[in-house]
């Protein structure tokens, strides 16, 4: 505790951290205040009725709600969040392995190539905010009509008069998105650094947070086991995060001696430690967004009267409705399979193989430079593994705890069904939450400061 409160005060008295601190709370103020500006044209009492009856807490609106702090359940024009800014990332990172041309632009100067995919990701989140918007719309109208409580928006269709408020509300939900990011891209610039994206998501969620315990408590017959369930799953989150994140498998490295006047020194031995989890919580962030895609591209094909309707509806069906075995099932392989895409991405760009070769340095056994590289890869992988499939059972234990508790029960409840979201937003949490300490355990250390925030 004397520990922290030093960390704290250190923090507080440096001018630039401070300033950082501020940067940051003020910036996440605003973008919750944001989220209270609703749509244009949304009918408001027919938002709150949705609201109040709980039509799809345990679904893809209960989900996406959850991720953007609630604003999507308030129909704000911030209801997407930073989703499309999240999925134009999962785009471009699929196709650069893929288009040759945007491999050699990224691998020839990574300084370059970062800026260009950066760029190319903030003009790809227009077109995905737009698309994601219409099937919002649309999956928000569906659940209002199938419970018969009204229409969301009265003048939505591209038909007629329609068309232009039409237009007007995907703009005004894309222009929300965009903002969003913008004041993401500040708190990474301005306040804690490359945390901004995470620290939106974070705000939004912990912002719905209480909403879903109080919507545990009021369920007069689960109440204490549903609250109780809730602190043992958020004691296993923190715990299982840290274990796995802290976790490494250290290659014994010979550097080589250095010259002293007439004198070699032998060779020092050392460690190259890899991460079990290199890739942190961006594969249940990723996941995350990419899981709803399905069902939004879903909506679009919606009440046409022909195939596509019926496609359209399986997906929906699908990947909307996350107390189902097979969405679970797909949210497991989903969140092991990014674990080990978003390490080999970031493990190929750090080229551990050719920086130890420059430096002199070599893996005992191994021929420097190529072969080191596919050695440290290879034991990347194999230690990717065990991190990958406990994360993946992290993101689906409270998916399956809520499901479990509907079964017992004997019927769907809505206090019950916030387990159902708490999964992905769980981790991610502790995950941010993490990271920040981390950030700045690294300032303070670079300040002179030598005791770790966080318990090694």
């Amino acid at each position: 505790m004397e520990r922290a409160i030093n960390a704290i005060r250190r923090i507080w008295s440096a001018h630039d951290l401070r300033n950082r601190i501020l940067w940051t709370l003020g910036l996440v103020l605003i973008y919750q205040l944001c989220t209270h500006i609703p749509v244009p044209g949304a009918d408001l009492a027919v938002v709150q009725t949705v609201k109040n009856s709980g039509s799809g807490n345990g679904g893809l609106l209960g989900v996406l709600n959850f991720l953007s702090g609630g604003s999507l359940a308030r129909f704000s024009v911030l209801a997407m969040g930073v989703q499309p800014y999240i999925t134009a990332q999962i785009i471009l990172q699929l196709l650069t392995p893929i288009i040759p041309a945007l491999q050699r632009k990224v691998e020839d100067d990574p300084r370059e190539g970062r800026k260009f995919i950066e760029r190319w990701t903030m003009y790809l989140s227009i077109p995905m905010g737009l698309l994601a918007a219409y099937g919002q719309i649309q999956l928000f109208q569906q659940v209002a009509t199938q419970n018969n409580l009204g229409t969301i928006l009265p003048n939505f269709g591209f038909a007629g008069a329609n068309l232009l408020p039409t237009v007007a509300t995907l703009l005004a939900m894309t222009a929300g998105t965009m903002f969003a990011i913008w004041l993401g891209e500040l708190i990474s610039e301005n306040g804690i650094r490359n945390q901004g994206l995470s620290l939106i998501i974070f705000a939004g969620i912990v912002n719905d947070l209480p909403g879903r315990v109080y919507q545990m408590w009021t369920d007069q017959n689960l109440r204490y086991i549903l609250i109780g369930l809730f602190l043992v799953l958020l004691i296993v989150a923190i715990y299982a995060v840290i274990y796995v994140t802290q976790g490494r498998r250290n290659i014994v490295v010979m550097y080589p001696g250095r010259r002293m006047g007439f004198r070699q020194s032998m060779p020092v031995k050392g460690t190259l430690p890899l991460m079990v989890n290199m890739a942190g919580m961006i594969p249940i962030i990723f996941s995350s967004a990419l899981l709803s895609f399905p069902a939004i591209i879903g909506s679009w094909f919606l009440n046409q009267g022909n195939a596509l309707s019926s496609f359209g509806q399986l997906l929906v069906d699908t990947f909307s409705k996350s107390s189902s075995w097979s969405y679970m099932v797909i949210t497991f392989v989903m969140v092991v399979a990014f674990t080990y895409f978003y390490t080999s991405v970031l493990f190929d760009q750090q080229n551990q193989g050719e920086q130890l070769k420059r430096v002199g340095a070599r893996v005992p056994g191994v021929t420097p430079g190529p072969a080191t590289q596919r050695y440290l890869s290879r034991v990347q992988s194999r230690i990717t593994l065990p991190g990958a499939l406990l994360l993946g059972i992290i993101a689906v234990l409270p998916m399956l705890v809520g499901k479990l508790i509907e079964v017992f029960s004997g019927a769907p409840s809505n206090a019950s069904s916030a387990f159902l979201s708490l999964g992905s937003g769980l981790i991610i949490v502790v995950g941010v939450v993490r990271d920040t300490f981390l950030s700045f355990d690294t300032e303070l250390k670079l300040r002179g400061y030598d005791e770790s925030l966080l318990v090694r």
